[in-house]
């Protein structure tokens, strides 16, 4: 029976890279992985396939040898590099040539790759700015709650004078190899927990932990243009990790309060600003307030109408890390006069007899339009 082509047992072209073979190979033998199908020979078979196949397009060596001369380079005493048996079972390269894609496929999943040390947790810090300094941008400084590096020990956890011993169990790689059956499981080192190293004498100050609980206090710089939500991320500025592992990150999300007087939409500002009958009707200038720190003076032409709105270019909020910013926007509202005098309601009155509709267009034309209405059903 004539052996499968690699590259079809791995779904992939003759072309392919060597981070699309590693890919098609994690695909492939996650789905028909034997502990997954526990008694399934045909699944057993097919993973067997997949790591003879990987073994040889991995190394590039043999996969020049079998692009070459095809399954002969590897078949009896003489082939190419001696692969033979590794390349069509699970020989000595096996084990190798898997943990790599075990890595891969569950090393994030553990919470840590062979070899390295539990990375400190991320930290979230809430900072709530006002809306001025989200227009301007500010340098602020912040006080975290946490752990720290342990400065008695710098980290290591071992007592000053010491230093922390490589694990004999695991030779330093934080992880130990089980064979069950054909298949090589790699687990936390038992005697280290998955450090790769031992402290014997441990830290007073910190009792071997490595780090402490101690406030600190950053300096965070505040871009201008910055939005409701945004995160500003500090690199290593998290928990320190376990007796020197490298320490996590420290996010800091920005939450703008709610300003008396603008309300923000994207770049844009926007502001209600009342003006009185007498304005609207006659005309008139009006000075309103900006985030820059300066009034802006608006003309109000004659017959202003409740609602009307007024753009100010550029006036709005800056775009992060950008050199353009928003519009502020004036929304007129025309107020209604209130606690009249005698003498103003007589005014009015006299007003109201001199009105015409060409005075109110708008209220005269709702109201011939209700009466057309009307009239309309009634018939």
């Amino acid at each position: 029976m004539s052996k499968r082509c690699y590259y079809e047992t791995l779904g992939v072209a003759r072309t392919a890279s060597p981070d699309e073979i590693k890919a098609a190979f994690r695909k492939q033998a996650k789905s028909c992985h034997p502990d997954s199908n526990l008694g399934d020979e045909k699944a057993e078979h097919r993973f067997k396939e997949l790591n003879e196949a990987y073994d040889v397009l991995k190394d590039g060596d043999k996969r020049s040898a079998y692009d070459r001369f095809g399954h002969a380079a590897f078949e009896g005493p003489g082939g190419a590099s001696g692969a033979g048996a590794h390349a069509r079972g699970f020989g000595a390269d096996f084990s190798a040539s898997f943990a790599d894609v075990f890595d891969d496929l569950f090393g994030e999943f553990m919470g840590t790759r062979r070899g390295s040390r539990a990375r400190g947790s991320d930290l979230r810090y809430n900072l709530e700015v006002s809306l001025e300094d989200a227009f301007a941008g500010k340098p602020v400084t912040i006080r975290v709650p946490g752990a720290v590096t342990c400065e008695a020990c710098s980290g290591s956890g071992a007592e000053a004078g010491t230093k922390p011993q490589t694990c004999p169990t695991c030779s330093g790689l934080g992880r130990v190899r089980a064979q069950q059956g054909f298949f090589t499981i790699e687990r936390p080192c038992p005697n280290c927990q998955g450090q790769g190293r031992l402290v014997k004498n441990p830290c007073r100050a910190c009792a071997g932990n490595g780090r402490q609980e101690k406030e600190r206090t950053l300096a965070v710089n505040i871009p201008a243009g910055v939005e409701d939500g945004t995160r500003i991320r500090l690199a290593g500025e998290g928990e320190p990790g376990m007796r020197g592992a490298p320490p996590g990150d420290l996010y800091i999300f920005l939450a703008v309060k709610p300003h008396p007087f603008f309300e923000r939409e994207g770049h844009d500002l926007h502001c209600r600003v009342p003006i009185s009958l007498g304005t609207a009707a006659l005309g008139g200038q009006i000075e309103v307030p900006t985030l820059g720190g300066a009034s802006a003076r608006i003309t109000i032409p004659e017959g202003t109408q409740s609602g009307r709105h007024f753009r100010l270019k550029g006036k709005g909020m800056p775009v992060l890390r950008g050199s353009q910013a928003g519009d502020l926007f004036i929304h007129c509202m025309v107020e209604t006069p209130v606690n009249l005098s005698r003498k103003q309601k007589e005014l009015l009155r006299e007003f109201e007899k001199q009105g015409s509709e060409a005075n109110h267009p708008e209220a005269a034309s709702f109201f011939k339009r209700v009466k057309e209405f009307f009239d309309g059903a009634k018939s």
